[in-house]
């Protein structure tokens, strides 16, 4: 027993000799260490030495490993052949290929962006290669496809003809037909011929002839459909100007709106008539009102025009000019597109002549009495509210106030018209306007000249208007050879008598010197009238014997075959004496 613990004595102390820690043991627990992972086999002749060593430099090594680690990996990597081939003889080509290898070496093999690729761009069509690319016999048979299929149901047809078009101009984008820019930038003169203006004739003509089989009842549906549309496009341009966050949230249409306005302008110049079929409608909406509409209206009208003189004028004089122009102070840019619209009505050949021939539509007047009123007015406004607009309107003026006063005296129109123009020619002669009044007293013979129910009227008007009433005694009186064969003297006389009769009565109870003047002078000018009335009665009664005279005499003794420019000359010096 004491032999074998000398053994392990010695034992230990031969150990403790060899080994280099001297004698010292690290503390282990074995079983913290029971489970370590099996140790690498390409480093098992360094973990034996650090086993041996008392792993001592066991930090030295790991990082020595790791070291070693990198070096394969970076050879391995310098080993494979570049990504980007070289190119020989450009220094550019060098550069990039240095930028790319020091790239490799400094992110290893980090992948090479690939550029970007740009979308091919769509090629643009212009309204009129769109337009040319129409095929006439296949809209020729779709039309009378969906004439067949929908046979009861007009409605669809027009908008599946409209359909057709939007497929046609489908290919137009929006910067090629900047509408809403075009109407703002652009003269009417310009507006109203376009998109037809880029449509082939045959297309046109094939299109419109059948637009005008269908019901007007079915036209003005589709005319307001049509504008509709067109407006809440119109109401998305303008949201989106303003910045509004509705725009995004409005539901624009996917149609063309080339081919809406193509297809609405077909139906307007063909069928003009719809537009006054519906203007009830419009007339009132706020959905057809405001500056930012008036381009568009304005062009509608622009179309029906193109379509028929007569329903232009009708509507411009009826429904644009005493909306936007009911007021001298209106707004100037609307004011401008108002008259360049009947400009360019006017500028057409032979205008006047239609328009005149035309004057009353349907028992209506193109040019109604209060319309021309407010022309009057805009034509010869007081010298302190002239503005550039005044010489066009006088340009216009001459035109218009030929077809608002043409007409057939006596008829029931004309009546009409000079009962209600009557009162706004007193009005206009009470204002301090030397011009406008001169005009309006115009108009005021003219009312007596066709109605002798106006001569009423004066009197009637006579006492609560006496500067318009002297106004009016005055001319007749300066001009009585140019006006008295034109007026009825048996009622201008009964009129003038009573008048002065008023006069006369006012004159005994007036205590006003400027009232007690004017009475004056309307006393004294009536006799002066009454006093050529008298002696042209009495000039009339000699006149009438002495050609009844004359007409026996040259019975007897001149020849029976006397020329005929004879009795006329006759007949012209006994209807001479009226003016006396």
């Amino acid at each position: 027993m004491e032999e074998t613990s000398l053994v392990d004595s010695l034992a230990a102390a031969s150990a403790s000799a060899s080994d280099p820690n001297q004698g010292w043991q690290k503390v282990t627990y074995p079983k913290r260490h029971r489970k370590q992972p099996n140790a690498d086999p390409s480093t098992s002749v360094h973990q034996s030495a650090k086993n041996a060593a008392g792993n001592v430099f066991a930090g030295v090594e790991q990082k020595a490993n790791e070291r070693h680690r990198a070096i394969q990996s970076m050879k391995a990597a310098a080993a494979q052949p570049p990504s980007v081939p070289r190119g020989a003889g450009s220094d550019d080509d060098d550069e990039d290929d240095d930028d790319a290898t020091r790239g490799q070496e400094n992110g290893g093999d980090a992948a090479v962006k690939k550029p970007k690729q740009k979308k091919p761009k769509k090629p643009k069509v212009t309204v009129a290669e769109a337009a040319a690319a129409i095929d006439v016999n296949h809209l020729e048979s779709y039309i009378a496809e969906i004439s067949g299929s929908y046979e009861d149901r007009r409605d669809i047809q027009l908008m599946r003809f409209a359909d057709y078009f939007g497929r046609a101009f489908a290919s137009v984008s929006a910067s090629q037909f900047p509408w809403v820019k075009i109407f703002k930038e652009s003269p009417v003169a310009k507006t109203i011929d376009m998109p037809l203006n880029h449509i082939p004739e045959p297309v046109y003509k094939i299109a419109t002839d059948w637009v005008a089989q269908k019901s007007p009842e079915a036209l003005g549906d589709f005319v307001i459909w049509s504008m509709d549309i067109i407006l809440a496009d119109l109401a998305s341009h303008v949201a989106a100007a303003k910045g509004s966050k509705k725009a995004a949230s409005q539901p624009t249409s996917t149609r063309s709106q080339v081919a809406m306005f193509a297809v609405l302008a077909m139906t307007l110049r063909r069928k003009p008539e719809t537009l006054i079929a519906i203007l009830p409608k419009i007339r009132d909406n706020p959905k057809y009102q405001g500056q930012e509409r008036l381009p568009f209206v304005i062009w509608v009208i622009g179309q029906a025009s193109l379509g028929d003189l007569v329903v232009g004028t009708y509507l411009w004089a009826r429904y644009l000019f005493p909306t936007v122009c009911g007021k001298l102070s209106g707004n100037p840019q609307s004011r401008d597109l108002v008259l360049q619209l009947i400009e360019r009505i006017l500028s057409s050949p032979k205008a006047k002549s239609i328009l005149s021939n035309g004057a009353v539509r349907k028992g209506e007047r193109l040019v109604p009495p209060s319309s021309f009123d407010l022309l009057m007015r805009a034509t010869f406004p007081p010298p302190p509210s002239r503005v550039k607009a005044t010489e066009r309107y006088g340009t216009v003026y001459p035109i218009l106030k030929e077809v608002a006063l043409t007409g057939t005296p006596g008829s029931k129109t004309t009546k009409q018209a000079s009962h209600q123009l009557l009162p706004c020619c007193v009005k206009a002669m009470q204002e301090n306007n030397p011009e406008l009044s001169k005009e309006a007293s115009d108009v005021f013979f003219w009312c007596l000249s066709q109605n002798t129910e106006c001569y009423k009227q004066w009197g009637e008007h006579h006492m609560g208007n006496l500067e318009a009433s002297v106004v009016v005694l005055r001319k007749l009186v300066s001009e009585w050879k140019e006006l008295s064969p034109k007026l009825s003297p048996d009622a201008l006389r009964e009129t003038v008598a009573s008048i002065k009769t008023m006069t006369e009565e006012a004159l005994a109870e007036t205590t006003d010197p400027a009232k007690h003047a004017i009475l004056k002078e309307a006393d004294k000018l009536c006799k002066v009238i009454l006093g050529k009335l008298s002696r042209g009665f009495s000039c009339l009664k000699g006149g009438v014997v002495v050609f009844l005279l004359a007409s026996v005499v040259a019975g007897f003794v001149l020849p029976s075959n006397v020329d005929l420019y004879d009795w006329e000359k006759l007949r012209a010096m006994f209807t001479s004496f009226q003016s006396y």
